[in-house]
């Protein structure tokens, strides 16, 4: 099965879909990461990409569904999977419903529902590897050591994306086309929600239970 892990930018979908894949074995698809790959290849689908994260804007549907479309195609993708970061608005989720319709696998969402109003702390205490692409966070998930990735030992950065200068439009871009995924989902009761508030454990068990309920475990 297919699990889409929603919630707002700065929600904790990254820690907590890592998490969740590694105590599953499920893959964990993020589109964040598949772009930066594609940016640090300096491909031209990574330099398009950029100028539309570094304008916090959203990558073209076709950019990013085709590229989901080839993910999900590969070996380790195609018994469980967690989506990170997809779909980001209802034409995406039409798509994959589309590209699973011949197959065996559905798909179900979760969110992550955190008040609106302390995501931008959240956002901005974010830090990424610049080696492996690690998530951390300098309050909820800081490194052993300040600047230090834990597993690579790569400098810590702030994402182009997470200065405040481009959060505001992230949210503007984002919330309204989240909250249309939501609906999409909810209709047909394919939606579960979790309270996304409190340590990043307590979160992880509330989020497992809900992946247990829904079937990424079998």
């Amino acid at each position: 099965m297919i699990l889409i892990l929603l919630g707002a930018p700065g929600a904790g979908k990254g820690t907590q879909a890592e998490a969740l894949a590694t105590a599953t074995g499920a893959a964990h698809i993020a589109t964040g990461d598949l772009f930066r790959a594609e940016i640090a290849a300096g491909s031209a689908l990574g330099l398009e990409a950029k100028s539309f994260i570094d304008a916090g804007k959203l990558v073209p549907d076709a950019v990013t569904i085709g590229m989901i479309s080839s993910r999900l195609a590969e070996p380790d993708a195609r018994n469980r999977v967690i989506l990170d970061g997809f779909p980001r608005n209802v034409e995406q989720a039409e798509a994959l419903d589309a590209a699973l319709a011949h197959s065996a696998r559905t798909a179900t969402a979760i969110l992550l529902e955190v008040d609106r109003d302390a995501l931008v702390a959240r956002i901005s205490g974010r830090r990424i590897c610049s080696g492996c692409s690690r998530s951390y966070h300098l309050t909820k998930n800081p490194p052993k050591h300040e600047g230090t990735c834990d597993a690579c030992g790569g400098a810590l950065t702030m994402r182009s994306d997470d200065a405040p200068e481009t959060v505001a439009a992230r949210m503007t871009n984002q919330l309204a086309a989240l909250d249309d995924v939501i609906a999409f989902y909810r209709a047909s009761s394919r939606l579960q929600v979790v309270d996304g508030e409190g340590e990043i454990g307590e979160v992880g068990v509330r989020l497992a239970r809900a992946a247990a309920a829904v079937g990424l475990h079998e």
